[in-house]
């Protein structure tokens, strides 16, 4: 007897491979290089032009949703953790392992750079660099946590300023209590359209990736790597020793789980985060694969989220410990051990500076004024800063998600069934949205 139409059908689905997420990424880098490779060295500028544009769209599709994204998730985390049993214990010890990580990367990036000497005989000059537009100061870091009005930090993305009103109206919602029901409602609401959304433009990291890499390997080319060899080289194998190095140690050690496993669940929003240089816009993903990575939902809807605009071990510790002794080789400016004090405590303490954008300007000059260095040497690193920000970003997500792993471990509230079955093959886009009423997690 013949197949029926619904049948045959059926049978072509299964007959089509499930492509995983991170063969798709892998592919879009792998021809995303071959293209901007042809682009330069065959001087194609229509190639490479588009390219260009490819990448250009995917970050603008991940930046139009991250404004109001970080404010309802900051919102809707500072919210659910009224549902988690010792809540402030919690919050208290994942700043505490935020903080111990950075100390960790900060320190492994001073000893790289100490070690190889990143601006020596480089050949540039003060003329190679040109001092940014804008700085970074304790006084504009700290007064510029407060927002002068509601819409500005909307309009010019001050991710800071986002968290800041965030969390003071996710506090007013919960000492308000009943009254507030329906704005808490309407925020769980809109932040599950925005998650919607983004996985959409998540779905196309893919084809991002291609425009993304390509874009990079035919504007600059691989000769820009000669005069900054040794700094790329540095910021890379910084990021891999604490990517690869301390968080499989935290997570044997502290969390005691098995470390492999964590990169099979977790290396999905890892490959995000290398080609998108955002911890903000990779941010729902990383959700996503802590959750199935055993974190209960209502702990991860509030880790996840703070993690994603002050955790970030690659762009606030690693790359401005190698980055300020860079600058002081090439001005010839002598440090001490005072000032390797202060970068270490820059790390740890201004990393929200960061903010989870793409890049680190402002917290490289944060570092260079708290130690009096020349601005002019932020300049020199500007061209060499898409190259190294894919790594630092990607350490930076997985830091990420594995303090919330450390944290729950050691609170008992780990599910280690689930993070001994965590595959980041398949992503559906249904699986890390926040509930609108969460349930309470036994400690």
């Amino acid at each position: 007897m013949s197949s029926t139409p619904s049948s045959s059908a059926a049978s072509s689905r299964r007959r089509i491979p499930n492509v995983p997420f991170w063969a798709q990424i892998l592919l879009g880098l792998v021809l995303g290089a071959l293209l901007g490779w042809a682009a330069k060295s065959g001087d194609i500028s229509w190639l490479s032009t588009t390219l260009g544009k490819i990448g250009d769209i995917f970050v603008q599709l991940l930046m139009l949703v991250i404004a109001p994204l970080v404010f309802f998730a900051i919102l809707v985390s500072i919210t659910n953790l009224r549902n988690v049993s010792n809540a402030a214990r919690l919050a208290t010890r994942t700043l505490m392992w935020f903080m111990i990580t950075s100390l960790i990367a900060v320190v492994i990036g001073l000893g790289i750079g100490l070690l190889t000497d990143p601006g020596a005989g480089t050949g540039l000059t003060a003329a190679d660099g040109a001092e940014p537009k804008k700085h970074g100061s304790w006084i504009d870091f700290l007064t510029g946590i407060v927002p002068t009005d509601i819409v500005t930090p909307f309009t010019e993305l001050k991710v800071l300023q986002i968290v800041f009103m965030a969390v003071v109206v996710g506090v007013a919602i919960l000492k308000t209590g009943e009254k507030a029901k329906p704005v808490l409602t309407l925020s769980h609401s809109v932040l599950e359209l925005l998650q919607k959304a983004l996985w959409w433009v998540i779905k196309l990291a893919p084809l991002g990736t291609l425009g993304l890499v390509g874009t990079a390997i035919s504007t600059y080319g691989w000769n820009l790597l000669s005069k900054y060899a040794t700094f790329t080289a540095d910021i890379y194998v910084g990021c891999a020793i604490v990517l690869f190095g301390v968080y499989p140690l935290l997570l044997a050690g502290v969390a005691k789980v098995n470390p492999l496993q964590f990169f099979k669940g977790a290396w999905p929003a890892i490959q995000l985060a290398f080609v998108s240089r955002s911890s903000v816009g990779t941010m729902p993903l990383t959700q996503k694969v802590t959750e199935r990575l055993g974190v209960p939902k209502e702990y991860a809807s509030f880790a996840v989220p703070f993690g994603s605009t002050t955790k970030m071990d690659g762009c606030a510790s690693i790359y401005p410990a190698i980055a300020a002794i860079f600058v002081a080789q090439v001005f010839d400016v002598p440090l001490e051990v005072k000032d390797y004090i202060l970068i270490a405590f820059v790390s740890v303490i201004g990393s929200a500076a960061t903010a989870g954008l793409t890049g680190a300007t402002v917290m490289l000059t944060l570092t260079l004024s708290t130690l009096g260095l020349p601005m002019a040497g932020v300049g020199l690193l500007l061209a060499i800063d898409p190259i190294v920000d894919m790594m630092r970003t990607a350490t930076n997500v997985a830091g990420q998600s594995v303090v919330p792993i450390l944290v729950a471990s050691r609170e008992g509230i780990l599910d280690r069934a689930a993070y001994a079955s965590a595959d980041g093959s398949h992503l559906e886009d249904g699986e890390s949205r926040v509930d609108v009423q969460p349930q309470p997690v036994a400690a």
